[in-house]
């Protein structure tokens, strides 16, 4: 996602960080080892403004002494390769065109087209992402989800349905799962009824994870 908005993070020992402000939802910093500290994650991002954001990814970190808030905590979660998938219904594609990826982003936003403005064609030609649309039969999307392969493992994000009390999330999982490398486990994180609805798929939790957000 970073990438396609222009900007270039670095990769330290511990963890990831962004010098520029990264886009909407996501991180400025993130840790990659269990033993980052506040140092690893806060030198190297912008916080001349309030808004900067931590992902702390072993939830180890505690940074409301930096004027942090804790945004919320998740579970990381995982579902091995070679389970069976569950049925998909409904007409699951894969976004090819900047048009289409325009819907695609207006759906998961709910109408909101400023949040829709966070996913630029240029993710697209991204050959490791692939973002998948299911439709119902007069064309509305109802559901979708973004794959990332990346270390061996499929990334699911961003997954949502047009309208929960209308579509399951199971929905949205069956569309995801199938689109996904079938000889490679599934990961990502959720929360609350999301981690249920994951759970109720398969993926199993692996650990908690924390996001921080500078006040």
């Amino acid at each position: 996602m970073c990438r396609a908005h222009g900007l270039t993070g670095a990769f330290g020992p511990r963890a990831w960080t962004s010098p520029r402000r990264s886009p909407l939802y996501y991180p400025d910093a993130v840790t990659l080892t269990a033993d980052a500290t506040a140092d690893d994650v806060l030198a190297g991002i912008d916080r001349s403004a309030p808004g900067a954001s931590v992902k702390d990814s072993h939830a180890r970190l505690d940074l409301a002494a930096e004027g942090f808030r804790l945004l919320f905590e998740a579970s990381w979660i995982h579902r091995p390769a070679g389970l069976t998938s569950p049925a998909v219904t409904g007409d699951w594609q894969t976004v090819r065109t900047p048009g289409e990826l325009a819907a695609w982003a207006l759906a998961w936003s709910g109408g909101d087209a400023d949040e829709a403005a966070l996913f630029r064609p240029a993710l697209l030609d991204d050959p490791a992402t692939t973002i998948v649309a299911g439709r119902a039969a007069d064309g509305r999307i109802l559901g979708g989800a973004v794959l990332t392969e990346s270390a061996g493992v499929t990334g699911v994000s961003n997954l949502f349905t047009a309208d929960a009390d209308e579509v399951p999330a199971s929905y949205a999982w069956a569309g995801a799962l199938a689109a996904a490398a079938p000889g490679l486990p599934v990961v990502g994180y959720e929360s609350g009824d999301d981690l249920t609805a994951a759970l109720a798929e398969g993926f199993t939790p692996l650990g908690p994870l924390r996001v921080w957000l500078d006040a």
